[in-house]
């Protein structure tokens, strides 16, 4: 009777675990994106126009945040040994960093207040492009693309 209920114990297990497996994050498809920022211009308080203005919000929300931890990291590894070459590197994106903000590491810059309406709108008309889309065929990789050709960093100087 034991092994029996170890079995069954072991098959509830192995059950949960596999299911937990099918609630992995998934990426984007692009297509998918396209069919929510389709309705964006006409409807952007629709259920899709929302969807569409949220995902790119986060897109943008997470590089800055991921950036901004990557350059605490690399001013913490300079403060350690910092060579000649490497403090005026520093220096010099700083003040790019002054200018744009921590997306400068990500090469796009949206350092003047730009409207989200605005970029969703940039986003929204690459997304009908058939060409960008079938090029990338995640979400994430438009996006970007679509950031760091309409909001380009310019050099400081």
């Amino acid at each position: 009777m034991k092994v029996r209920t170890a079995v069954v114990y072991f098959g509830l297990l192995a059950g949960v675990l596999m299911h937990s497996a099918t609630f992995a994050v998934e990426a984007l498809d692009t297509r998918e994106l396209a069919s929510h920022c389709a309705h964006f211009a006409d409807k952007p308080d629709s259920e899709d126009g929302i969807f569409c203005i949220r995902y790119i919000q986060g897109f943008i929300d997470g590089a800055v945040a991921t950036d901004e931890r990557v350059t605490y990291n690399v001013a913490d590894e300079y403060e350690r040994k910092e060579t000649y070459s490497e403090r005026a590197t520093r220096t010099r994106i700083g003040h790019r960093m002054e200018l744009y903000g921590y997306s400068v590491y990500a090469e796009f810059c949206l350092g003047d207040p730009v409207p989200l309406k605005d970029v969703v709108l940039n986003v929204a008309v690459d997304l009908e492009d058939k060409k960008l889309v079938a090029s990338n065929p995640l979400a994430r990789d438009l996006v970007y693309q679509t950031l760091r050709t309409h909001y380009p960093c310019k050099e400081s100087g």
